[in-house]
């Protein structure tokens, strides 16, 4: 089914952009936008915006586009009137979202997904009657005769995914949802014909994948979501995971993309946290056996691929022959285009936060991209050249500043972009030091490359004064101006060994072996990183290191491809405090900010939450930290460290407002200037781009 590349030698990227000939079609390269649930599936309103937002990434270039899961049925729901497909209603509903990819010269398949145990509902079901660690409901346990009424639903739903005039479907098979469910013996306890031996555990995926092509016919893509390596104790073996990919090859699979872990597993597999590329291994594994037996199916691999490079890279090197890149198509819908221009340096990375992305679909939000705030809300922020030009200022050119000037620019407008740094950045010149966080340099990159082509004029080391902005007679001035640390009022931290978080992740001074972190916000724990870890050693950029430290193993030696981890010893022993009661970092990501608390756990780090800070004063040969407990300052206890570093949250930098506004001056604020609760990169560049595309 493979094609030899194509493209001339001086394409940049000659693996990425070939067309791969699939028999019955050819996709016109070697990308796949991977499925995200966006919230755009669970409800009719959204459909146009769908529409939208896919026409806009085949606009871009993506060879084969995989929509969000939609269940087959109730049953599969992964919440209560969640995103289905189940009746011609529903498929003829789908009709402007394919007709609109089609326009602009592309392919979509739609994801079949049956969330099984793991549904947010008291419908969900599973083999056996074991509950999910990450929904609070059992499920009920299948018969065969419902199980047979699940098959029956994904081949519905495929043939209605037909008729509303998609290329093909995903049958998702992967990540532990309900066909995952049934190949594990941790899932499934059943003593018939649908459990107990692999033959029988692997069943269903067959007969879905048979029934389905037989039903759609040979000439529509079905794709098989594999979970490739489970990274949970009793996963499958490599020898099962191998057996299912024949089997769903003989069964009619077209393509067969990679699943990496199930959500429920304690690895992170797509932070940023994570090495680009981190899983490539284990798809080049499956496609040499699948070539091995004469299988020319093509293999997809994913997970932490953000950049044409790395995409290239794993074709070059035969770990796949697609590449699946899902949230990098939310940070940019030019990706493709951009690499077949030779301008890879002009993409707008994914840094894989997964603060606008995965954050906001557990909140049930509409999903976004905390560097693109225009993706899944297309209809909604449009970027149009102006009629009526203005001169406009924006002092500070971190992330609320830099969106703001250059979108303003994009539009036409004048713009001067003020920054008393030698740098811009602002607050993500700190982020970048902190191991796990490298990837926050790539929108520093993509943003200074935004300056240079919309034309805004960048002026640094210029503390700009209200006065020679009033003297430039500006239409409106942006007041993008930060933060500044705020003062905690404890006695005693005037002394030197008392360090604020900017000299610390500046690296300013030295500091011992003994550290109290006073603030446990998402600085609070970033510091107790970067404290941790010697600095150009972070994880995040040697794989070998990081699979050791979070148990990765090869899943053809242990069966599920997780071990215990082994971290290596802390650089320093840290206690990290807060004043509110309650579980230290509650208010980091959702699908974040456990990975930041397991972390800090394995490197020994004390946590300490509702104590009261009541001094700090010389201690034998370091400092005291006096500490009380609740509201009644009992309990109290000495802390015996070498230094305190503050992280106890900002205050807003706003003194040009007044003198502005007193002038007549129209002035905004946004970003930590607007609000410094915490340090938001989601909320300013959110609020410079929706403020550039109003003005």
């Amino acid at each position: 089914m493979t094609t030899a590349p194509t493209l001339p030698s001086a394409s940049p990227y000659p693996h990425l952009l070939a067309p791969l000939d699939l028999g019955f079609t050819t996709l016109k390269n070697r990308v796949l936008m991977g499925s995200m649930h966006t919230g755009l599936e669970d409800g009719r309103k959204h459909f146009p915006a769908m529409a939208a937002y896919f026409a806009e990434r085949a606009r871009g270039g993506v060879g084969l586009m995989v929509t969000g899961g939609f269940s087959p049925n109730i049953a599969g729901w992964s919440k209560p009137f969640a995103g289905m497909l189940a009746s011609s209603g529903a498929a003829r509903r789908h009709k402007q979202v394919t007709d609109a990819v089609h326009t602009e010269g592309g392919k979509i398949a739609l994801q079949i997904l049956h969330t099984g145990r793991y549904g947010y509902h008291p419908l969900c079901v599973a083999p056996s009657r074991i509950q999910s660690p990450i929904s609070p409901f059992t499920p009920r346990e299948l018969s065969a005769a419902g199980i047979e009424r699940q098959i029956r639903a994904f081949v519905r739903c495929a043939l209605l995914a037909r008729e509303a005039g998609y290329d093909g479907v995903e049958i998702m098979g992967s990540e532990g949802y309900f066909i995952n469910q049934f190949l594990v013996t941790h899932t499934n306890q059943r003593s018939d014909d649908w459990g107990g031996s692999y033959a029988n555990r692997m069943r269903l995926a067959i007969e879905i994948v048979r029934r389905t092509r037989e039903a759609v016919g040979a000439d529509f893509i079905l794709i098989y979501r594999l979970s490739i390596i489970d990274l949970i104790p009793d996963g499958s073996s490599w020898e099962e995971v191998v057996l299912l990919a024949k089997a769903v090859t003989a069964a009619g699979a077209t393509i067969i993309n990679s699943g990496i872990g199930w959500h429920e597993a304690r690895v992170p597999t797509i932070a940023t946290s994570v090495p680009r590329g981190a899983f490539t291994w284990v798809t080049k594994k499956l496609r040499a056996q699948l070539r091995a037996a004469g299988l020319s199916i093509p293999v997809v691999t994913s997970n932490r691929i953000n950049m044409p490079e790395v995409a290239e890279q794993a074709l070059s090197d035969g770990s796949a022959d697609m590449v699946s890149m899902a949230r990098p198509f939310l940070a940019d819908p030019e990706f493709v285009n951009k690499a077949a221009a030779g301008r890879s340096q002009d993409i707008n990375t994914c840094i894989a936060c997964n603060q606008a992305c995965l954050d906001h679909a557990f909140k049930g939000k509409l999903a976004s991209c905390l560097v693109n705030p225009r993706a899944v809300h297309e209809t909604q922020i449009i970027v149009k050249t102006t009629t009526a030009k203005k001169r406009l200022a924006v002092v500070g050119a971190g992330p609320a500043g830099l969106a703001a000037a250059t979108t303003l620019a994009e539009r036409g407008h004048s713009v001067d972009l003020y920054d008393a740094a030698s740098v811009i950045g602002g607050q993500f010149n700190l982020a970048r030091r902190v191991p796990g966080k490298e990837e926050f340099e790539e929108t520093l990159r993509y943003f200074d490359r935004r300056l240079q082509s919309t034309g805004a004029r960048l002026h640094l080391n210029i503390r700009i004064t209200a006065a020679e902005l009033l003297a430039e007679k500006f239409d409106a001035v942006i007041l993008a101006t930060g933060v500044t640390p705020r003062d905690p009022h404890i006695p005693g931290q005037n002394h030197p060994a008392v360090l604020s978080y900017i000299d610390v992740l500046m690296g300013r001074q030295p500091l011992g072996q003994r550290v109290a972190i006073i603030g446990a916000g998402g600085i609070g724990f970033d510091v107790a990183e970067f404290l941790l870890t010697q600095a150009g050693h972070s994880s995040a950029l040697d794989l070998p290191a990081w699979q050791a430290e979070w148990g990765v193993a090869d899943p053809a030696q242990v069966r599920g491809g997780v071990v215990r981890a082994q971290s290596t010893p802390p650089l320093r022993q840290l206690t990290l405090l807060q004043r509110k009661p309650g579980k230290l970092g509650k208010g980091l990501g959702t699908t974040t900010g456990w990975i930041h608390r397991a972390a800090l756990k394995m490197k020994n780090v004390e946590m300490i939450s509702g104590v009261n800070y009541e001094r700090i004063v010389a201690h034998g040969s370091g400092l005291g930290l006096f500490i009380t407990y609740g509201d009644k300052h009992s309990d109290a206890a000495v802390l015996e460290v070498d230094n305190i570093v503050l992280c106890a949250g900002q205050e807003s930098l706003r003194e040009l407002q007044q003198p502005l506004r007193a002038a007549g001056v129209t002035t905004y604020l946004i970003g930590g200037a607007d609000q410094a609760t915490e340090l938001d990169a989601k909320r300013a560049i959110d609020q410079g781009t929706r403020l550039a595309v109003m003005l």
